[in-house]
């Protein structure tokens, strides 16, 4: 696998993910879209995974280089049929990019909170294998509101009622940080201590690192196994 990652700032990159990619011999080239940095020539790559940021999806104006990010999820995901998972922003991207709508949260989230999958997502490979309700954590202040046409609602819960998603067969979003590490806090104090106080969201993470890091393993395991699929039918 040879797969293109988009971030939109430093702090937060592929997290766990990362160890995961390097276990299976992946190989992967980082987009720092947000220093401006071009985005490649797709074909090359077998899959794309664009993380989570402080941006929102309609700050074009402000973040010119989003139109290019969603015009290049929008030809991956639809023209060129290969796998797509995002994360937080990038679960927000790839609905905006495909038709959907984002917008303000009602109730942000920040912290550990659960969701529950719906009767779709307990058929489908990526929960599939996790206990009901599934620990995460989150840290969105927007939220999918209408998903693209044709999109299925996988995970949800009281305050956002798209918390995960699968467009077609092999694109998928996710609104939590399915990627946290116990280093998650410290490395984003600066957006954290203005809104939360630091040390009680470390204590939450600390304690819950054991569910969020078996939703991290078993979720790749499963992307792995869909992916493989769609790779097989390239061949």
């Amino acid at each position: 696998m040879h797969i293109l990652v988009f971030q939109h700032e430093e702090i937060e990159h592929l997290g766990v993910f990362k160890a995961f990619l390097e276990q299976d011999g992946a190989t992967w080239q980082v987009v720092e879209l947000d220093e401006g940095e071009p985005i490649p020539a797709l074909d090359p790559f077998d899959g794309m995974i664009v993380m989570g940021g402080p941006q929102d999806v309609w700050q074009e104006d402000r973040y010119p280089w989003l139109r290019d990010e969603k015009a290049a999820i929008r030809r991956f995901v639809v023209d060129m049929r290969r796998p797509f998972f995002g994360i937080c922003l990038g679960h927000q991207l790839l609905a905006d990019a495909l038709g959907g709508s984002v917008q303000p949260a009602r109730s942000p989230e920040r912290g550990v909170h659960r969701v529950s999958r719906t009767e779709e997502g307990a058929r489908d490979l990526l929960l599939r294998d996790l206990s009901d309700p599934i620990t995460v954590f989150e840290w969105h202040g927007a939220e999918v509101v209408a998903l693209p046409p044709g999109a299925t609602v996988l995970a949800k819960n009281e305050a956002c009622a798209i918390q995960a998603f699968r467009y077609g067969a092999r694109a998928y979003g996710v609104q939590f940080h399915i990627e946290v590490t116990k280093d998650t806090v410290a490395d984003w104090a600066q957006h954290i201590r203005p809104v939360m106080d630091e040390a009680e969201l470390a204590r939450q993470v600390d304690a819950a690192y054991p569910q969020l890091y078996r939703l991290a393993r078993n979720a790749y395991a499963n992307l792995k196994t869909l992916w493989a699929r769609a790779l097989a039918r390239r061949a």
